[in-house]
């Protein structure tokens, strides 16, 4: 695999910057562990070689990766209140999270 190789992809409404090896969280998909999946939305793609620049994402580009895990992210609190108030509101969640292996890029 070649190091120097890396990618801007677009996933969940976030921009992730990849390379080969490398375990990234995004957003839940509907794969079990063990499946690869592709990314095709592709906006950045760069090596030794140079760098190609989507408008907006570059056609034919793919960044393949396979599952390892499913988790849930860390508690988000979200607290609000009023001051000179009794208004106190506390709300939390944690969100899904997929973690995937970026194995090959095509660009």
């Amino acid at each position: 695999m070649d190091s120097q190789r890396f990618a801007v992809i677009d996933t969940g409404g976030r921009q992730l910057r990849v390379s080969p090896g490398d375990i990234v969280s995004v957003d839940r998909l509907e794969a079990p562990a063990g499946e690869t999946v592709t990314f095709d939305r592709v906006l950045l793609a760069g090596s030794e070689a140079g760098l190609r620049i989507g408008t907006p994402v570059i056609e034919g580009a793919t960044v393949r990766g396979t599952v390892m895990r499913e988790e849930r992210g860390p508690k988000v609190i979200v607290f609000r209140k009023r001051k000179r108030h009794t208004f106190r509101k506390l709300r939390g969640h944690r969100e899904y999270l997929t973690f995937v292996l970026i194995e090959s890029i095509e660009a």
